[in-house]
């Protein structure tokens, strides 16, 4: 459900100030990106800040975009202020599961607001599990395949997309949902079980160290 609701329309503001101010200030993102050693040094504030930078123009054009398509749904069945939770939530815990991965590599950096987007993907997806995504794929079949996926590009480490942080920040969007609606797993436990797969199989391949 497309939606223009001030929280929706603020997240994307924000974005697009910060990361604008990035792309010509090269200082001013290396002080706010995510950075392995500088978070260790103390500098949490990053788990954050971080998600509002964008590496180019293109970049934040395809988070700002999906966001915009999904945030909707997430508004329409449980507020703005649930939605703005649940992006932040999901933010950080992306950036947490990138962390947790990353931890030991110092020089290891990365930016973007994939993490939240993420989260709010997965929320919309439980929240109306009926939606279609891309040519007609049902919007749950879309969510286990996307982590997958994640899982895949975790494991093969063959590209630069922060696949930890995607994967962190939709298993947070989809614990966050449960949470303000725990209905929806007395409604829908096929797809609720199907999408719990993937998050299983991750804290498996993790505990006996093949990712």
């Amino acid at each position: 459900m497309l939606n223009l609701d001030i929280a929706t329309i603020v997240i994307i503001a924000s974005n697009c100030v910060v990361s604008f101010k990035g792309f010509s200030d090269l200082l001013f993102k290396s002080k706010y990106l995510f950075n392995i050693a500088a978070i260790q040094r103390g500098e949490q504030y990053r788990f954050i800040t971080s998600g509002f930078l964008h590496a180019d123009e293109r970049h934040l054009l395809f988070n700002m975009i999906t966001l915009f398509f999904f945030a909707g749904t997430v508004v329409d069945r449980l507020g703005s202020l649930s939605m703005v939770i649940i992006y932040l939530v999901s933010l950080i815990g992306g950036n947490l599961l990138s962390y947790v991965f990353h931890k030991d590599e110092y020089h290891y950096s990365a930016l973007g607001a994939s993490g939240a987007v993420s989260g709010i993907i997965y929320a919309a997806i439980l929240l109306d599990p009926s939606m279609r995504i891309y040519f007609g794929i049902p919007g749950y079949i879309f969510g286990i395949g996307y982590l997958i996926y994640s899982i895949y590009g975790m494991k093969v480490k063959r590209d630069n997309i922060g696949h930890d942080a995607h994967f962190g920040g939709a298993m947070t969007g989809f614990a966050v949902t449960l949470f303000y609606d725990f209905d929806i797993v007395y409604q829908q436990p096929l797809i609720v079980g199907a999408m719990l797969i993937p998050i299983i199989a991750l804290f498996v391949l993790m505990k006996t160290g093949r990712i």
